[in-house]
């Protein structure tokens, strides 16, 4: 194995197949990155929804129980993508979805990018000001605002250029000191804290506490699963020999050990409720306002630190997979280039939401909406990856970055209809069915009595419909590998050869190499 690069130095691959020889990272380097980008006070945020939607806070904690541990039962299939094909998950899609249905994959990355990215600067630049304010008196404008989101936008910009080592070494710090700072909120706020807070549901029987409820673990969820597409960017630099098993368990404690910031976020939102109920108003919830207002003054200091710390954690595992993966689509862009394409681009959205659009107090539903669209994607991958036995062709997965045609994913001028058609569907029905009061409803959210039910309606039409048509459509047989498939049919249909989209012949290369 070669020497791992310095962490100065910039990474230089994109998603072409990582060699075995550069493959160092552990399944524990990938519970840090993944801890690391959700452990953060983005993460807060989100936590402090069931009380804004007027949960109490034991209601609120089975609210959120439920939503990090089935999100990361959902998410933790996804990370055996990147060692088994040494590549990111977009472009592992290409199996499923077709060498040119692997865009799908792409488009949802960038969108949770943004989606994430902004809660993230959002959330932090304002703790930073508003804790600049109360510990040196800095004037809370919007141009000192423009600064706080100015600043954290490069750091996050100039980490995620560096790459996947840079990036890494972040996350281990980041890992335990944002740790230690939410362990020290807890004795900040235990002399306030109230665990028999009612909220506005005294029983589960209230009209109203079932739509509340399940829309709060919605949100939840959407944490850990936002993480789906960017799984395979990190653990592409695990060894292809890893046992999955391990690379699995790494990914779902990763969202699990979440439980830490957000039940810092849903006690504090509980104090607020009490102390300073105008900052949880559902018109105009300000949760960071409402932390630094019933703060002691001594944890102002810490909660400036989270800020920061927080930005750059979730910042660059947003931004990073997505400037990677942004430069296989766009091939004249090298994955420097790309990314600092996407960041600039993310940063004038987060400018524009926040000053010109005032979009920050929808960016709940924009990620909801994203997810809805991202869990059947998720679903398919897995059950794709299940009904191969695990079996890729990393050289069939690159024809799309190389402007190459055919192979084994080539299908119908580089699209899967089974896999597309699936995941096409799904996302439309769920979207149907999505029920975010006063933000966004579908045509069909009111038939669950107001309840929102788009994620098991996707995930379950998902997982039927693309087993039904492996089953009646079947794939060719070259496609499931020397095994054969597991649980569908497969054709005797010819896979056409690799070649340029000049149409000669490229020369083979070795499977796994």
């Amino acid at each position: 194995m070669s020497d791992s690069p310095a962490l100065t130095e910039v990474e230089s691959y994109g998603v072409e197949r990582i060699p075995d020889a550069d493959r160092s990272a552990t399944p524990f380097d990938l519970f840090r990155v993944a801890f690391g980008g959700a452990n953060t006070f983005a993460t807060c945020v989100l936590g402090a929804f069931p009380i804004l939607f007027g949960l109490s806070f034991w209601q609120g904690l089975a609210a959120t129980l439920l939503g990090v541990v089935g999100g990361s039962l959902i998410l933790a299939p996804l990370a055996v993508f990147g060692p088994c094909n040494g590549t990111n998950n977009a472009v592992s899609s290409s199996a499923h979805l077709g060498v040119h249905g692997r865009i799908v994959g792409s488009f949802l990355s960038l969108l949770t990018a943004i989606a994430f990215f902004s809660i993230s600067v959002w959330s932090s630049g304002d703790a930073l000001v508003g804790g600049a304010h109360r510990l040196m008196g800095v004037e809370q404008n919007d141009g000192v605002f423009a600064l706080a989101y100015g600043i954290f936008g490069l750091l996050v910009l100039t980490v995620c250029v560096y790459g996947f080592r840079f990036m890494l070494f972040v996350n281990k710090i980041a890992v335990v000191a944002a740790s230690t700072l939410f362990i020290l909120g807890f004795f900040a706020f235990v002399g306030d804290f109230d665990p028999g807070y009612q909220g506005s549901f005294p029983s589960a029987s209230t009209a109203g506490f079932w739509p509340a409820f399940i829309g709060s673990a919605l949100i939840v969820l959407s944490n850990p699963v936002s993480f789906g597409a960017f799984l395979g960017d990190w653990a592409r630099y695990i060894p292809a020999d890893t046992p999955r098993r391990k690379v699995v368990t790494a990914a779902f404690a990763s969202q699990i050990a979440t439980v830490l910031p957000f039940f810092f976020g849903l006690a504090t939102a509980s104090i607020i409720a009490k102390k300073a109920a105008p900052y949880m108003d559902p018109a105009a919830p300000n949760y960071v306002g409402g932390l630094l207002a019933i703060s002691p003054g001594w944890y102002f200091l810490p909660v400036c630190l989270l800020a920061l710390i927080g930005g750059l954690s979730t910042g660059t595992t947003s931004l990073y997979g997505t400037g990677l993966d942004f430069s296989s689509v766009f091939t004249r862009f090298s994955r420097v280039q790309a990314t600092l394409f996407v960041g600039v681009l993310s940063i004038g959205f987060i400018f524009l939401g926040r000053f010109a659009a005032n979009l920050s107090q929808s960016i709940s539903t924009f990620a909801t909406l994203i997810i809805t669209c991202t869990a059947p994607w998720m679903i398919i991958m897995v059950l794709g990856y299940v009904t191969r036995r695990g079996w890729y062709d990393p050289d069939s997965l690159q024809v799309f970055n190389r402007r190459q045609r055919g192979g084994r994913y080539w299908f119908h001028h580089g699209w899967n209809w089974r896999g597309m058609g699936a995941w096409l569907t799904a996302a439309v029905l769920a979207l149907m069915f999505v029920n975010v009061p006063g933000q966004f409803v579908g045509p069909l959210g009111d038939l669950a009595d107001g309840a929102d039910i788009s994620l098991p309606v996707g995930l379950a039409t998902a997982s039927i419909l693309y087993l039904t048509m492996l089953w009646i459509f079947p794939e060719p047989r070259e496609v499931y590998g020397p095994q054969g498939p597991r649980l569908v049919r497969a054709s005797d249909a010819s896979v056409p050869p690799i070649t340029t989209e000049a149409g000669a012949p490229v020369p083979a290369v070795a499977e796994g190499a």
